[in-house]
């Protein structure tokens, strides 16, 4: 069974840096794309990032290009969301999402997702 397992949110000044993990278990994952994606209170859930496990090719939101960088580590089968100069606007629950195949950026093309991890950035 899938598991994805987010940590490392918490609370930081506007321009200020965190990484997220996403660690990721029960299955090989090589056919894989994962993705992060973030919902504010109110709001829908919203693309980030994504990957492949096999290539690393990526995408981003135009929202977060520049600024986020997302990375795998694939002997940990770990994905990262590096994130710097943070935006009050970027305050969100952060999830990480799993799907065999390409990566989109439609939440509702992936079938596996972790619990989520609350980012709030102060102005």
């Amino acid at each position: 069974q899938v598991q994805l397992v987010e940590s490392g949110g918490g609370l930081v000044q506007a321009g200020g840096s965190l990484r997220l993990s996403c660690a990721a278990s029960g299955r090989t994952f090589e056919s894989y794309a994962m993705a992060w994606f973030r919902q504010a209170p109110g709001k829908e859930r919203e693309f980030v990032a994504a990957t492949t496990w096999s290539y690393g090719n990526t995408r981003y939101a135009d929202s977060v290009k520049g600024r986020f960088t997302i990375s795998r580590d694939n002997a940990r089968i770990t994905m990262y969301l590096h994130m710097n100069s943070l935006k009050p606007e970027d305050t969100a629950v952060y999830y990480c999402a799993a799907k065999k195949g390409s990566y989109y950026s439609d939440p509702n093309r992936y079938d596996y997702w972790g619990q989520g991890t609350q980012v709030t950035v102060s102005s």
